[in-house]
């Protein structure tokens, strides 16, 4: 145990309640991170109804809250933040949010914390999303999740973010259907056919689709796989050989009863996906986000924490978990609550988790 919280192998270095985030009535979602290149400081992006706050965790011991951007127009339970470029960039389910654009370099010259900042650029062309997926490499994001009913269907709606502060749309993708979430890379894997592609795999709620979309005028479909017990296909992520993918569905521990499950692939070929078995972790919680550093699976497992999975003898059809680390100690019940995501690609090795009821957290392993 670290305090109340029941952990194996990780240590908690530093927990603002949801009270200390925003205030009363405060609920958390999603989180990523910010190295500042320049000073390497290292900040949290903590997602919640309100809005995203910025917390300086560079010495985890003492972490500070410099203070919140606030929703766009009004609350909302769904919020997702990725970075690009010393800059932020955030969509929510909010009504007509769009999507707000932060200059993290701002964060060095906080005189007066907590503040309110304003965006820099509130970029209007869109509406409510889901979730925003950066290609890095390529400077676009991917705006997803979107209305059903706007240009694309909710597919991937493809945005020029090469220079941060006017974003440009460049087309969209609605034949693969509405997509949940996604994963887009510069393709530099086992298929060499696809050298240098830009390559997205869409979590699309009944199949994964996999695209080239390195043409923003003409994105095109490579193939699909789905799997026995679909429910909602969710969210996915390679293994960093690019030869697997791991997907989560967000519904099937709770529809079907079956342990944390997570659905993994043969990706060694685009065109010829292949399903590679079944992973079914220690608890009966609902897996949300999980991401890949070197060969450990971080798992965001709602009411179980985060799993840490080590997934070194994939080929072998082999996962096994090495450590957790629970923020929501009243159960590991198929329910929504407990942790959001899970973000492990700090330089230093300090983990951050969003928790929708317990806040936010920063983890690190013994």
């Amino acid at each position: 145990f670290a305090g109340e919280y029941p952990c194996n192998d990780y240590d908690l270095l530093s927990h603002f309640n949801l009270d200390e985030l925003a205030g009363p009535d405060t609920k958390g979602n999603d989180s990523w991170g910010w190295t500042d290149l320049e000073t390497n400081k290292e900040y949290a992006l903590m997602g919640t109804n309100k809005g995203i706050v910025f917390i300086d965790v560079t010495d985890p011991s003492n972490a500070l809250i410099l203070g919140i951007l606030e929703t766009a127009t009004v609350s909302s339970s769904w919020r997702d933040v990725k970075v690009y470029d010393s800059h932020a960039f955030i969509v929510s389910e909010a009504t007509n949010h769009g999507m707000q654009v932060f200059d993290l370099k701002r964060l060095r010259t906080v005189l007066n914390p907590p503040e309110i900042f304003l965006p820099d650029t509130h970029f209007t062309e869109f509406g409510r999303a889901h979730n925003i997926v950066i290609n890095e490499d390529s400077g676009y994001a991917y705006i997803v999740g979107g209305s059903r009913n706007a240009a694309y269907g909710g597919g991937p709606i493809f945005v020029n973010i090469q220079d941060p502060l006017n974003p440009v749309i460049e087309g969209g993708f609605s034949e693969g259907g509405y997509s949940h979430d996604a994963q887009v890379i510069t393709y530099n894997g086992p298929d060499t056919e696809y050298t240098g592609k830009e390559i997205l795999i869409g979590s699309n709620e009944n199949e994964v689709v996999i695209a080239d979309i390195t043409d923003k005028t003409n994105p095109t479909i490579i193939s699909t796989i789905s799997y026995s017990n679909v429910k909602y296909a969710h969210q996915g992520w390679f293994t960093e050989d690019l030869k697997y993918f791991i997907l989560g569905d967000e519904l099937d521990e709770l529809r079907l009863g079956n342990m944390t499950r997570s659905i993994i692939f043969d990706f060694t070929d685009l065109d010829n996906p292949v399903y590679h078995f079944d992973y079914l972790g220690t608890t009966n919680a609902i897996d949300h986000n999980g991401y890949v550093k070197d060969n450990i699976y971080y798992q965001a497992n709602y009411t179980g924490g985060v799993r840490m999975v080590d997934i070194s003898n994939v080929a072998n059809k082999v996962f096994s978990e090495v450590g957790f680390f629970d923020t929501y100690p009243e159960n590991n019940s198929a329910s929504f609550d407990g942790v959001w995501n899970v973000y492990p690609y700090f330089p230093s090795g300090n983990i951050i988790i969003s928790d929708i009821n317990n806040g936010f957290f920063v983890i690190r392993k013994k």
